[in-house]
């Protein structure tokens, strides 16, 4: 399986053990899940968001496409909402992880509500990160801990 991460992870330019946290995060790397809300496998995508043009991958039942169309999606993320040179590295994934798992409109609620508390809306940790608590609560704040933890791990 670890072959197919780094496969999409060169693809769509990123370290493949990152892509792997994120599964880590999503399923435990158990593709037979379906959570209660119809996100399936490995990567835990949604059905219409794999379906969506920007994507473009349907077969998301499959390891392997559902791998790729994780991956693409973040890809999605990190490219149209992160790209800029406000965002190092390191939030270039943070926020593209809290859009993956929150969608990309309410991270943007998340950094107006952070600038409104006097923080940095260009980084997550320490700034962005706490407006997400107190806008969706404690699920995309931990998401994003938890995949940082597991992938320097």
């Amino acid at each position: 399986m670890s072959d197919l991460f780094v496969k999409y992870g060169r693809q769509y330019n990123f370290d493949w053990l990152a892509v792997l946290a994120q599964a880590y995060q999503e399923s435990g790397l158990d593709h037979s899940v379906v959570s209660p809300a119809g996100a399936v496998g490995i990567m835990q995508l949604l059905p219409t968001t794999a379906a969506d043009p920007n994507v473009g991958i349907t077969d998301i039942k499959d390891l392997e496409q559902n791998i790729h169309a994780g991956t693409k999606y973040l890809a999605f993320l990190r490219d149209r909402y992160y790209s800029g040179p406000e965002f190092d590295d390191e939030n270039r994934f943070a926020f593209s992880w809290a859009a993956y798992n929150a969608g990309p409109a309410r991270v943007r609620s998340m950094r107006r509500r952070a600038e409104q508390m006097g923080l940095n809306p260009n980084r997550w940790f320490g700034n962005v990160e706490y407006a997400a608590l107190a806008i969706v609560g404690r699920e995309t704040y931990r998401y994003v801990r938890n995949i940082f933890k597991y992938y320097i791990t």
